[in-house]
């Protein structure tokens, strides 16, 4: 079982930065890939980023590739997802979640934290 709390939510203006944080529980963090998704008010979840066990591999959605960068600390047991450039589309609510390191499933989910970016 691992537990996923979100944290480094807020209000940015456009251009801004921000920073998520996702700490996890449990002594198999390192054992998980790790992803990021969102879901804006009205809109389904949508994948962000994802990075393997390891931290040696990464991969991101279009709309954010070159301006979000996913990163993890396995001995802290937690994943961060900079984001810089931030527009007002980037608005939604962030999950953080835990799967398999091989496929793109995701097997836990935090429960999110509301980022808000005004023009």
């Amino acid at each position: 079982q691992v537990q996923l709390v979100e944290s480094g939510g807020g209000l940015a203006q456009a251009g801004g930065s921000l920073r998520l944080s996702c700490a996890a529980s449990g002594r198999t963090f390192s054992s998980y890939a790790m992803g990021w998704f969102r879901q804006a008010p009205g809109k389904d979840r949508a994948f962000v980023a994802r990075i393997n066990r390891s931290g040696g591999s990464t991969f991101y959605a279009d709309s954010v590739k070159g301006r979000f960068t996913i990163s993890r600390d396995n001995a802290k047991n937690t994943v961060y997802l900079q984001m810089n450039s931030l527009k007002p589309e980037d608005t939604a609510v962030y999950y953080c979640a835990a799967g398999p390191d091989y496929g793109s499933t995701y097997t836990y989910w935090g429960q999110g934290t509301q980022v808000t970016v005004s023009s």
